[in-house]
Parts: C-alpha cells; structure tokens; sequence
C-alpha cells in the first residue's frame, strides 16, 4: 500500500493538505508507525499511538453507526510528537440533531460508558493537566467534537479570530502555522 501519509514537514507537522485514509491505513501510516529517520525519533511512541487508533476506532464506529460521515482528526497526533497526549478531532453533524439532543442520546446508547458530552459542567481534572478533561477523553483519551457551519471552535487566530473548527485544526497551535488534518473513512467491504 503506498503511503496515503506523507512525511512531516521541516517544522515537524503534517504538510498542508487533507489526508483521507481508513483506520488500517492510520495504523500503518507514519503517524503510528513512525518516521523512517529512526535516529532523528528514537522514542517514537507507536504502541501508544496504536492505543490511541484503537480507542478512536470505538468512538469513530459509533457515529458511522449514527450516520457521520465526515471525521477528522488532528492536534499533536498528526505532528511530529513521540508521545501525544491524546486524538483530537471533529465531525461534521446536523445542527438539528446536536440541538435536540437526539445526536448525543444515540451516541451514548452505543457507548457502554455515556462519555458523549461536551457539557462544560461535566468536565474532571487529571494529573496535572492545566485543564479539565471531558469524559470522553478519560476513558477513550480521545476528544471528539460536533462541528455545523457557523459553529465556532474557541480556538483563536493569531489575530485573535476565533476559528471554526476546519479552520482551526488545519494550523498549529503554537504558532497558526497551516498543517495538514486526516479525514477518516470506512472500509470497503469485500
């Protein structure tokens, strides 16, 4: 299979662009696997990041169960980290459905733990993190979240804008500099 991932650029990120791949192509990707400059990454972390696929995989089955189709992730996961916190991500969903209510309550009737919230109120700390942790991310270490258009990320601009979330995950957060994002798709069946 050839590499759907391509390297990470000089500044250790994912190049500009949309990266469509299955969750067996992630796993065998770079973003997994590792850069083939083993000395340049001695401590690449995969089997942490294959733990990581592996929980998205449970999150990212329940909303193609629902009808999402368009997932993305991104964060440190897609740059050039040994060991990234965690996947982050969103999905593009009806306002309708999020606003009913109706989204969240069949996502959590897949999930065994009802981690599918984004209430602010139900946020934890964890181990000394600066910030508090949605239960997703507590039991998946994966953070998820519903995008419409119009819907704005709370992630800001160098100008101060704040971004909605295409906008927002398709740049670093250090610095705004564009990186590119992988959209997730489901597997053809044989």
């Amino acid at each position: 299979m050839a590499d759907k991932i391509p390297d990470f650029d000089q500044n250790g990120l994912l190049p500009v662009g949309d990266y469509e791949v299955t969750l067996t192509e992630l796993r065998a990707s770079i973003l997994v696997q590792g850069p083939r400059d083993r000395i340049k990454y001695p401590n690449w972390n995969a089997s942490w990041r294959l733990w990581l696929v592996d929980h998205l995989e449970m999150m990212v089955n329940q909303l193609w169960t629902v009808g999402v189709s368009e997932i993305y992730i991104d964060g440190s996961f897609v740059e050039d980290k040994d060991h990234p916190n965690d996947i982050d991500g969103y999905f593009v969903c009806d306002l309708g459905e999020l606003a009913s209510g109706s989204l969240v309550s069949a996502l959590n009737r897949l999930d065994p733990q009802k981690v599918w919230t984004w209430d602010p109120n139900l946020r934890r700390p964890y181990l000394g993190y600066p910030k508090k942790q949605l239960p997703m991310w507590h039991v998946y270490r994966v953070e998820l979240y519903p995008h419409f258009p119009g819907l704005n990320s709370g992630i800001c601009d160098k100008f101060g804008n704040e971004l909605e979330f295409p906008s927002a995950f398709r740049q670093c957060r250090r610095d705004s500099t564009p990186k590119g994002i992988v959209k997730l798709k489901r597997e053809l069946k044989s």
